[in-house]
């Protein structure tokens, strides 16, 4: 009895285990976590096209490389070698026209990798070396504006020997504060500089460049540009209130004091000192009110392709607005610096004149030439009478 319930639950148990078996071999590739419609897309597999951008930007860097590179030689050589004056807005435009320059040697890498078809060549740490060198000369510049701003501001409001010399005491010895405000900015900068390159990114590319990069591992960098941005807006602020004060102090002095020799110079000062704030708003405003929305884009590991390359797009629109600033920083120079005015108009006054000079000399010889043509026509007329 035991036997043959035995033989007749056996085909019962061989085909239960059958149909398991068979169970797990069909349903087993159809779990979720193997189908490849249910797979999340990472971050990097979101391949950004900036084709469209490609040559524009070559253009229009190649034009700022050259416009901002003879404005600020030009000023450079002004400040060095024609100015002799030693005041502290002089050294702060002395290090901006610098760091301007150094701004402009960056662009030329960026033209080759563009007219390249976006494919970089020099490796990773060259990328990050042109890119935050760019970085960091643009903030040297905002900083330096600011200095600008700061100082005028305290002369205008000390008197007496503030007026005339703004000094810092290191060590016993009495320093011009524009030499320590200058190579406190420099060394600060280069100290934040070496981290910035020596820290991995979340995927090292070395083909590519200059483009859109998730910080969901590197987060101290988009940590340090959040830094920066506040560091902008402070600066910002202080040109307004400075400016503010020094137009008003100014216009105030035009018009309550009218028989002053310079009453009509200081309104004019004033009217230049916003069209300066009006540069530094037109250049690096737009740039650093987008900046938050880009540094927030890059630590989202969720964020859809499509609002990625809409991020990536309007990055590198006002990244050129913030590089405009090196072409427009000479016509600062031009309206701060009277020196850099003086200068400009003799050369182009020698210029005009001597052009001029040229000119009458060409209408002076040929009108001999026509004069001489015209006698020799008329004695070869003559002798075949």
């Amino acid at each position: 009895m035991n036997i043959s319930t035995a033989s007749s639950l056996l085909p019962t148990l061989v085909n239960t285990d059958t149909i398991s078996l068979f169970s797990l071999s069909v349903t087993s590739p159809t779990r979720p976590h193997m189908t490849s419609s249910s797979v999340t897309p990472k971050p990097s597999m979101c391949l950004l096209d900036d084709t469209a951008l490609r040559l524009p930007l070559a253009f229009l860097y190649s034009l700022l490389f050259l416009l901002g590179l003879v404005g600020n030689l030009f000023a450079l050589w002004v400040f060095l070698f024609v100015n002799a004056s030693r005041n502290s807005v002089r050294m702060f435009l002395i290090n901006c026209a610098i760091a301007d320059l150094v701004l402009l040697a960056c662009l030329p890498f960026r033209i080759f990798y563009h007219m390249n078809g976006n494919h970089w060549l020099l490796g990773h740490v060259a990328c990050k070396l042109v890119g935050n060198l760019f970085y960091m000369n643009m903030y040297i510049s905002i900083t330096l504006l600011g200095f600008i701003s700061l100082d005028r501001y305290l002369r205008l409001k000390g008197k007496g020997r503030v007026k005339r010399s703004l000094a810092v005491r290191l060590c016993g010895w009495s320093c011009p504060w524009s030499w320590v405000a200058c190579g406190a900015l420099w060394g600060l900068s280069l100290a934040a500089l070496v981290p910035m390159i020596a820290t991995a990114e979340d995927k090292e590319d070395k083909h590519k460049c200059f483009q859109f990069k998730h910080r969901q591992l590197a987060k101290g960098k988009a940590y340090f540009n959040v830094v920066l941005v506040a560091l902008f807006w402070l600066v910002f602020l202080m040109l307004i209130v400075s400016y503010a004060k020094i137009a008003q102090r100014l216009i105030k002095v035009s018009r309550d004091k009218p028989d002053l020799p310079n009453a009509q110079r200081y309104e004019r000062t004033a009217k230049k000192s916003f069209f300066v704030l009006f540069l530094f708003t037109l250049c690096f405003a737009p740039y650093h009110i987008f900046r938050p929305i880009y540094i927030l884009a890059q630590l989202n590991p969720t964020a859809p392709c499509d609002y990625l390359r809409v991020v990536d797009y309007v990055n590198e629109i006002m990244l050129l607005f913030s590089a405009f600033n090196s072409c427009l920083d000479p016509i600062m120079y031009f309206l701060i610096s009277g020196s850099v005015r003086k200068t400009a108009r003799h050369a182009l006054k020698n210029r005009l004149s001597n052009r001029l000079f040229v000119q009458n000399e060409v209408t002076s010889n040929s009108s001999t030439t026509e004069f001489r043509r015209s006698s020799v026509h008329v004695a070869l007329t003559r002798t075949a009478d």
